[in-house]
């Protein structure tokens, strides 16, 4: 099954001002999530209570690519791209705001 894929204008402008060696392979690993939506480099995440929606983050050297699957929908969704250290999670609230309602 093919997923589709959307990303938020914040993790847009994020890949947008990656390294030029980074941005290329975060871009293809989003795409290949259209195919494959749990890859080996893939951990899902707990997200706060009462999300129901699948989240799970993609590690690329520093960098992570935080995203949901929504199994009804076929969608992918990718939140954010950050990079760890010093990247924390504290903002996943934030970013799961009004997403599963």
């Amino acid at each position: 099954m093919k997923y589709h894929l959307w990303i938020n204008d914040e993790a847009k402008s994020e890949i947008g001002r990656l390294p030029g060696h980074i941005r290329q392979r975060i871009r293809q690993a989003i795409q290949d999530l259209a195919t494959a939506p749990r890859p080996d480099n893939s951990l899902q995440m707990m997200p706060p209570e009462k999300f129901e929606l699948e989240l799970r983050r993609i590690r690329l050297e520093k960098w992570r690519v935080i995203y949901i699957i929504d199994e009804e929908w076929s969608e992918i969704g990718i939140l954010a791209v950050r990079k760890r250290p010093p990247y924390d999670y504290k903002d996943l609230p934030d970013l799961l705001e009004g997403l599963a309602e």
